[in-house]
C-alpha cells in the first residue's frame, strides 16, 4: 500500500467521522432510529455514521436498515458494522406493518434513475408509499428524504430557491417527489406526526456525484455542457450529519429544509480546478443558460452550522481518488437535464 493511499483513507476517515454536534444530538433523541431504503447511495453510510456517532455519545440505541437487499453483500456490510438488517419490499404493504415501531424513522426511498418509461411505479414509490409509510409510523418522528427538483429553474441573480418559493417541479420525477412532500405533509397534520422534509441538492463523494462526473469528464478528456453553468452540492457525510440531527428538528405541521452547501458553484471553475489537478485542459461547450436549479440552504445553516467539508476538500480528495483509479458507483445524477427526464 503506499503512503498517498493510506494518506487518502485517513483522509476519507477524518471527512466521515461524527461531528461533536452530532454526538450531542444523539443524546437528546430519544429511541432508536429506522432507515428505510437504506440500500441506496446515502444509505449505507447514514447508518454506519449513525452506529460510529452512538457509540462515541456511550447510549444504549439501535439503527435498523431496512431494503430490498438485493446485494446480500451489503446486508451483510452493514450487519458487520453494527447496524441490524430488515429484508423487505416496502411496497408488500403486509411486509411494511411487520416492521417494527421505532421512534425514529429517516425516509431514504425513491425512485429518480430510470423514471422515463416507469412513470407509474416512480409515482408508487415517490407519492403512494409515502403514505402508507406515514399511518405506519404515524406516532414516530419522520425525516422524509426529497430534493430540490420540486423547485422551478430560477434566474442565477436570484442566489438560490428558499423554502418560501412555491414548488412548481419540472417532469414526473419532480411531480411525484412534490406527491412524495404533500401525503407528509397531509399525515403530519392529520396524526400530528413531527416531520422534517429534507430538500437535498445534491449531495457528492468522490464515488459519486457532480463533482465526480466533472473530473472524469476532464481526466478523460469529454465535453463538459456549460448549459447548466451551476450547481449546488454537499459532502455526503455533511448531509448525513443532517439527515440524523434532523429528527430533532421536527414538528407538525412539517418542517421544510433545504439541504446543500453555501456556495453557487460554476461548473466551469470546478472544471478548471480539476484541470490544474490533472495538468489538462477541460473541454468545454456551450454557453450557460440564465437560469439554474439552485437552492438556497441558508436556514439549514442556521439549524446545524455550515457543512464541515469545504468544496475545495472534495475536489482534492476527487481529484486524487480519480488519480489512483478508484472505483465509483456509476450512478450520473444528470444535473446537466433541463427537462425533469431522468
Amino acid at each position: 500500500m503506499t503512503d498517498r493511499t493510506t494518506d487518502l483513507q485517513s483522509w476519507e476517515k477524518r471527512l466521515l467521522a461524527p461531528s461533536a454536534a452530532l454526538i450531542e444530538d444523539l443524546k437528546q433523541i430519544d429511541g432508536d432510529i429506522l432507515l428505510l431504503g437504506v440500500g441506496g447511495k446515502m444509505g449505507p453510510s447514514m447508518a454506519k455514521l449513525a452506529v460510529e456517532a452512538i457509540q462515541a455519545a456511550g447510549i444504549s440505541k439501535k439503527v435498523i436498515g431496512a431494503s430490498r437487499f438485493s446485494e446480500s453483500s451489503l446486508k451483510e456490510e452493514l450487519e458487520a458494522n453494527g447496524v441490524e438488517t430488515i429484508a423487505v419490499d416496502l411496497l408488500d404493504d403486509k411486509a411494511l406493518q411487520e416492521l417494527p415501531e421505532v421512534e425514529n424513522v429517516i425516509y431514504l426511498a425513491g425512485q429518480k434513475f430510470g423514471t422515463t418509461g416507469k412513470e407509474a411505479f416512480t409515482w408508487a414509490m415517490n407519492s403512494y408509499l409515502p403514505g402508507r409509510v406515514a399511518e405506519k409510523f404515524k406516532d414516530s418522528r419522520i425525516v422524509a428524504f426529497s430534493t430540490g427538483n420540486v423547485y422551478p429553474f430560477a434566474p442565477l441573480h436570484k442566489g438560490g430557491l428558499d423554502e418560501s418559493v412555491a414548488p412548481e417541479p419540472i417532469g414526473e420525477y419532480g411531480q411525484s417527489c412534490l406527491g412524495r412532500e404533500r401525503i407528509f405533509q397531509y399525515f403530519s397534520e392529520k396524526n400530528n406526526t413531527p416531520t422534517l422534509i429534507y430538500r437535498l441538492n445534491y449531495a457528492v463523494d468522490f464515488r459519486y456525484g457532480v463533482i465526480l462526473e466533472i473530473a472524469k469528464s476532464v481526466w478523460e478528456g469529454k465535453a463538459i455542457d456549460l448549459g447548466s453553468g451551476n450547481v449546488n452540492v454537499i459532502w455526503q457525510g455533511d448531509a448525513n450529519e443532517i439527515a440524523i440531527r434532523s429528527l430533532r428538528h421536527c414538528s407538525s405541521p412539517a418542517r421544510i429544509v433545504n439541504v446543500t452547501g453555501p456556495e453557487l458553484l460554476s461548473v466551469q471553475w470546478i472544471a478548471e480546478q480539476f484541470g490544474k489537478q490533472f495538468a489538462k485542459d477541460p473541454v468545454l461547450v456551450g454557453e450557460p443558460e440564465p437560469t439554474a436549479l439552485l437552492n438556497n440552504a441558508s436556514y439549514c445553516h442556521q439549524l446545524f452550522g455550515y457543512p464541515r467539508t469545504t468544496i475545495r476538500d472534495i475536489i482534492d480528495i476527487t481529484a486524487e481518488w480519480m488519480k489512483q483509479g478508484g472505483d465509483t458507483f456509476g450512478k450520473a445524477t444528470h444535473f446537466q437535464e433541463r427537462k425533469g427526464q431522468f
